[in-house]
């Protein structure tokens, strides 16, 4: 009556532990945010594992049937597409019942995207604050007022599409001198880390197509 938390890659498929393989070769079952992208990287290591999809859009509806599974007896990982599960990915509420229930609960470090752009940015990361995904549309204004007012390097996901409004929202919002680090494709052949003024960032990245998930590492003290 096991429940493991499994980081994988966020990338390279080599950028996961001994132990996470262990793990995921050992349980009985494994649940993941996507089965065709977890069969991907299963099928690359030679392990063949029964598994049950569990993201966003069903994990209300499966979470009592998973955690009763866990109850009679199974032991399970928990993986999502990509880095750790809980960490801007579903995770939480299964976590949460399972802890509710019982059920022993136990994570792997291994990868996420936010602590490789933090360290690479160069800004200072003794202490820092984490945002996770900005709001889409409302209150998305609100939050960077807010990020803009702390005094420790500042952290958040971005989708591709969304760069540029973002950035330019920041110009509005933020101090003129303030340097940022914009990240993306972590850990993938075509890594970039584009590191200047939020106008700087503006121009790079209208001129081009912007892929590949994105973190923000915003510089509110040097």
């Amino acid at each position: 009556m096991k429940l493991t938390i499994v980081p994988t890659p966020i990338g390279n498929l080599e950028d996961i532990t001994l132990r996470a393989l262990r793990i995921l070769k050992e349980v009985d079952i494994i649940f993941c945010e996507d089965t065709r992208t977890t069969k991907n990287l299963l099928k690359h290591y030679d392990i063949d594992k029964k598994c049950y999809a569990y993201h966003i859009n069903n994990e209300h509806k499966q979470v009592e049937q998973y955690v009763r599974w866990l109850q009679n007896g199974q032991t399970a990982a928990l993986v999502s597409d990509a880095g750790t599960p809980g960490i801007s990915d579903p995770g939480y509420l299964f976590i949460r019942e399972c802890l509710t229930a019982g059920v022993e609960i136990e994570c792997l470090p291994g990868a996420t995207a936010f602590i490789p752009a933090l360290v690479t940015s160069g800004f200072p990361c003794d202490k820092f604050y984490f945002h996770g995904f900005l709001p889409h549309k409302k209150g998305k204004e609100t939050a960077l007022k807010m990020l803009s007012e702390r005094n420790e390097t500042v952290v958040f996901y971005e989708s591709p599409h969304r760069l540029v409004k973002t950035l330019t929202m920041m110009q509005t919002i933020f101090a003129q001198e303030t340097k940022i680090c914009v990240s993306r494709e972590i850990s993938k052949v075509f890594e970039e880390h584009y590191r200047g003024s939020i106008q700087d960032a503006i121009n790079h990245f209208s001129a081009k197509e912007v892929k590949g998930e994105i973190v923000v590492t915003v510089a509110n003290r040097i």
